[in-house]
């Protein structure tokens, strides 16, 4: 199992929330790039999270894949930080659109994990060939989350739950409203207030 918690359901769809000024963020980073970037500026995504699990079983028994269940860690106000939109304004900012695609609506008294309309349900069958692709849309706006996910298994008579999180920490999402907004403008040479270029 495979989790990446900085993935972008499309160029321009990620925002970051960051306790710095401006003058003192690099350049957004690429999509690949993201975790570092992330790390380095202690950054918090901001209104959603993106992830992409990939599940795969071993050897030749098929893994049925029971449920995902969502598990709150810490639920606190909104952080009061600046919020930063990934991407340039001005380039193309489509996305695919994933096989397997769910939500979780963080600010819910207890949020569960939903797949889009038209999209299938749990259980799901994996193999060591036949790997599954999951993408959750995490949200929040009320507030600042910690929350990770535990994905139920069996496999034969065996059967297992594994803890879905941020390489050993709880995934974090934080509600953006009212936080300063910048935008890094495609050939130019530091943030400014979103909305204001051309």
């Amino acid at each position: 199992m495979d989790a990446e918690p900085h993935a972008w359901e499309s160029p321009c769809s990620q925002r970051y929330l960051i306790d710095l000024p401006p003058g003192r963020v690099g350049p957004p980073p690429l999509e690949q790039d993201a975790p570092g970037w992330v790390a380095a500026n202690r950054a918090v995504p901001s209104g959603e999270q993106f992830l992409k699990l990939t599940v795969q079983g071993k050897g030749q028994e098929t893994v049925v894949v029971k449920r995902l269940t969502v598990r709150m860690a810490a639920k606190r106000a909104p952080l009061a930080w600046n919020d930063y939109a990934m991407g340039y304004p001005g380039v193309g900012c489509g996305g695919g659109v994933p096989t397997r695609f769910f939500t979780v609506a963080l600010d819910a008294a207890r949020p569960g994990v939903v797949p889009e309309a038209g999209h299938a349900d749990f259980p799901f069958k994996v193999s060591e060939s036949d790997p599954e692709v999951y993408y959750i849309r995490a949200d929040a706006s009320a507030y600042d989350v910690s929350w990770y996910l535990e994905l139920a298994w069996s496999s034969g008579d065996r059967t297992g739950t594994l803890t879905v999180d941020d390489h050993g920490r709880p995934f974090r999402t934080s509600g953006n409203n009212g936080r300063p907004a910048y935008e890094f403008p495609l050939g130019g040479e530091k943030w400014v207030k979103e909305g204001t270029t051309q």
